[in-house]
């Protein structure tokens, strides 16, 4: 994988994704509305998500039609160049229905199971995310950092909940436990910026179950980039079962504490 590859890939996410966000933002109806449910009825997507996904395939496979996509929204291609992008064309589709501020578009490029660019803009932010991998990570230009690891009960911690019934009973239980623990929780309701906010300090930490790939897979590179330790449970990978992310030092007395109270299951 070479540097002028990687510039390639990061131009075209960068592009990718603000021409989504600028039809996110500038094009929403004003009567927006549900358009499908996925794994239960709070669990939505709008006309809008889905418009910007095809969007967003149709600009890379314009530029690269070998390489295989993988999106929230359906889109899947095998690809034949080894190159797969992973897409969310909106992560935070229940704030956008709501139109609230924090949404973003999520573009990832990755070579089986190694992420090499990955782009987070926030339209209502007016920031773009983005980090090459062994490049650092930047917001609007600027290198990004994470803050400097604070003590266990001084931390300010970001977490989402999942759409199933079950889960959220689960995660409410983790969350009950872990809110006199640390400095205080914040629930943003979108992965993708939570990991960014990681990256650029505004969060110490950051924890979820239940992600898929798209959600964060351009944040967690984002995020490592910035210098930050990200993994699942102990000795394993950020997957669905669990995704955590601090900066080290942090990083390990949360891993643990979300080990002892089984925020990894239901």
């Amino acid at each position: 994988m070479t540097d002028q590859l990687k510039a390639e890939l990061l131009e075209l996410a960068l592009e990718a994704a603000r021409r989504a966000g600028e039809f996110l933002r500038d094009g929403r109806p004003a009567d927006l509305g549900v358009a499908a449910t996925k794994s239960s009825p709070v669990d939505v997507v709008t006309e809008m998500d889905i418009a910007s996904e095809k969007l967003i395939t149709a600009f890379l496979a314009e530029h690269r039609p070998d390489d295989g996509v993988l999106g929230e929204e359906g889109a899947s291609v095998e690809g034949t160049s080894g190159v797969e992008w992973v897409i969310d064309p909106v992560d935070g589709t229940v704030n956008y229905l709501y139109d609230l501020p924090s949404w973003c578009v999520s573009i990832a490029a990755r070579r089986g199971r190694e992420t090499l660019v990955g782009v987070v803009h926030a339209p209502m932010r007016g920031e773009v995310y983005r980090a090459v991998l062994g490049q650092g990570a930047f917001v609007n230009d600027v290198a990004a950092r994470v803050r400097e690891a604070p003590p266990f009960e001084q931390a300010l911690v970001g977490t989402g909940f999942g759409y199933l019934t079950e889960r959220r009973v689960k995660q409410a239980e983790v969350a009950r436990e872990l809110i006199p623990r640390v400095r205080d929780i914040r629930r943003g309701g979108s992965a993708a910026i939570d990991l960014c906010d990681v990256a650029t300090g505004r969060l110490d930490a950051y924890y979820e179950r239940g992600l898929r790939p798209w959600d964060m897979a351009a944040g967690d590179l984002i995020a490592r980039e910035a210098g930050a330790r990200t993994g699942g449970r102990p000795g394993e990978l950020p997957d669905g079962g669990l995704v955590v992310a601090a900066p080290p030092g942090l990083f390990e007395a949360l891993q643990a504490t979300l080990e002892e109270l089984g925020a990894w299951h239901d």
